[in-house]
């Protein structure tokens, strides 16, 4: 006679223990493929940027006069104080102080009125950022601002990757990723400045447009308008793709979009009205910058300038600096280069906007244009194509090359963008 079991007789289960043992085994996959994904990428970046880092820390050293200058302009106890200098000392004193906005007119040595520089030129995420991770850790806030500056860059390197990945896999990724570490400008991503947090910020949401993540870029680019003026060329971006979106879409779930163009300006426009309300006058923020520091929109006057005079052999123009002008107009004569390879790879329109707004808010500014390759960080679209041409080479040969371009990078850092001021 066969015997049979019994509900009674058969063994309990035990799915709890099993659902957890999967669980755990989810997680370890998700964790080995994250590894796999993102390891190469910070190892990578990681390494170029110690290697600029190290050339820029000597640089800075041999030069043996730091501890003559102000801490405004690259002095302190450490050669490495300079890297929390010029617009960092300002982001660390709106830290320390906060903000007393106010349009100063002062009278200069010929009698002409000018005004005076304040600190609310500078937009308040990176130093309130740097004041909480000040007050979280213990840091000092120089300390916190470079944790900020550096936890940021690799934050961007990933979102970089992410993005490149799309258009021509893990390898292309990687090689935008180098690129970015070794940009001419790139001395300012281990910095006391907001150029990384703006781009982590930046390439994420560029990265969940691309993805219909719309409330996610939504709040992203909210928060970056908190970061830098030029991210009105992320809010027009954004705006664009959304739009595409709404007249593609006959049915679904619309609402997520507007949203984010709702979302999208009102942290870059409620900075705007606070500075314009504090000063008693709406264009208050244009009207410091220009008239304390310079920077005004002239349509591409000062750069037509810039041009005319570094092709003469000539200086006649505002901010001159010799090096770091040319080194700016190869940056700008190359970047057009890759703006025209970038639209034949047909992307999608957010990198497109995003991309050329930024070079036209950039070229189209008078600054300084030593500063150039600086404001061009954030225009990471640019890499797309160059990763593209670079995936095609083996890793040790791609690793070499953006080596050499590191210790370039390094140099240009550490004589131009702190040592020479032109940051």
């Amino acid at each position: 006679m066969n015997a049979t079991l019994t509900p009674v007789d058969q063994p309990a289960a035990v799915p709890s223990d099993r659902t957890g043992r999967d669980r755990l085994d989810d997680v370890r996959r998700r964790a080995a493929e994250l590894a796999r994904e993102h390891l190469p990428v910070i190892v990578l970046y990681g390494g170029l940027k110690l290697i600029g880092f190290l050339v820029f820390l000597h640089l800075l050293d041999s030069t043996g006069d730091f501890r003559r200058k102000h801490p405004r302009f690259g002095g302190g106890e450490h050669a490495w104080d300079v890297l929390a200098s010029w617009d960092g000392w300002w982001y660390q004193q709106i830290a320390a102080h906060g903000y007393d906005p106010a349009l100063v007119r002062i009278p200069d040595a010929k009698g002409l009125i000018t005004l005076e520089g304040n600190s609310a030129a500078f937009f308040p995420l990176y130093p309130a950022t740097m004041r909480l991770v000040s007050d979280i850790t213990g840091l000092g806030l120089y300390g916190a601002g470079l944790l900020v500056s550096i936890v940021s860059s690799f934050v961007a390197a990933l979102g970089i990757h992410a993005v490149a990945a799309r258009f021509g896999g893990r390898r292309a990724g990687l090689a935008a990723a180098g690129l970015w570490a070794v940009w001419p400008g790139s001395g300012t991503e281990w910095s006391g400045y907001s150029e990384s947090l703006y781009v982590a910020l930046a390439v994420w949401v560029c990265h969940a447009v691309m993805n219909d993540r719309w409330l996610t870029a939504g709040v992203l680019t909210f928060t970056a308008g908190l970061s830098r003026p030029t991210s009105v060329a992320l809010i027009a971006a954004l705006t664009v793709a959304a739009l595409r979106t709404l007249h593609r879409r006959h049915d679904g779930d619309l609402s997520r979009p507007l949203t984010a163009i709702l979302l999208a300006p009102l942290g870059l426009g409620t900075y705007l009205l606070y500075v314009g309300d504090r000063m008693g006058r709406l264009d208050g923020y244009f009207v410091l910058q220009k008239g304390a520091w310079a920077h005004t929109f002239d349509y591409g006057g000062q750069t037509l300038d810039v041009f005319a005079n570094v092709a003469v052999g000539r200086r006649d123009y505002l901010f001159a600096f010799p090096v770091p002008d040319l080194i700016g107009v190869i940056v700008v004569l190359l970047g057009l280069a890759l703006i025209a390879l970038l639209i034949r790879l047909r992307p999608p329109s957010v990198l497109v906007v995003y991309t050329v707004l930024t070079f036209a808010l950039v070229l189209g500014s008078q600054q300084i244009f030593g500063n150039v390759s600086r404001y061009l960080l954030p225009a990471f679209p640019l890499f797309v194509p160059l990763a593209l041409k670079l995936r095609t080479l083996s890793l040790p040969l791609l690793c070499g090359l953006l080596g050499m371009a590191a210790v370039a990078s390094g140099s240009y850092a550490g004589y131009v963008l702190f040592e020479l001021g032109v940051p």
